[in-house]
């Protein structure tokens, strides 16, 4: 089954995908597939960023990873996966989100631009346009752990991915902060 990894950069993807690799479960990266692959569209130059072929990159993991083993696609593009048969996304609060973008080294402009995706639930959205709303996930990895993260995708993992109220979409607003100067 794919379970697509996704959320606004910093969340948390890359790092709680390690874990889960250290404990068994394949994790491949959305981004590594297009470069590897070629199944990139173009370049963006105002937001410096590939532009990625979804649908190659959709078709793709549909041919070469039809197993019945779980296989997390981890990348922020990944929930527009038609392949994906669960989303899972993490959530941060946009202050944290500012603090780990920043020392990430990103630009002012790259990080405004996504912590206002992130208080818009613009991945959210996209989601929901292609799957279920009950096959969607949320995490809000604002004060958690990357162990605790970690144990929240291994909790909806052995529900057998039921809904978890905990987890379900739409508890997570930062609609406030849409006021707010940051």
């Amino acid at each position: 089954m794919i379970v697509a990894l996704s959320g606004t950069p910093g969340t948390g993807k890359t790092s709680v995908s390690i874990l889960l690799q250290d404990l068994g479960y394949e994790v491949i990266s959305l981004n590594e597939i297009a470069f590897k692959k070629d199944f990139i569209n173009g370049f963006d130059k105002k937001r410096k960023s590939n532009l990625l072929d979804i649908k190659k990159i959709n078709n793709y993991i549909k041919n070469n990873f039809k197993n019945d083993n779980i296989v997390f696609v981890e990348g922020h593009a990944s929930h527009f996966l038609k392949c994906a048969k669960k989303v899972i996304i993490l959530r941060c609060k946009p202050e944290k989100l500012i603090k780990r973008l920043t020392k990430k080294g990103w630009n002012e402009g790259k990080i405004n631009e996504n912590i206002d995706a992130e208080i818009l639930d613009i991945i959210l959205c996209e989601a929901v346009e292609l799957h279920d709303e009950d096959d969607i996930f949320e995490i809000n990895t604002s004060k958690k752990t990357i162990n605790s993260v970690l144990k929240a995708i291994i909790e909806i993992v052995e529900n057998e991915f039921k809904p978890i109220k905990k987890y379900n979409i739409g508890k997570i607003d930062w609609s406030e902060e849409i006021l707010r100067e940051f």
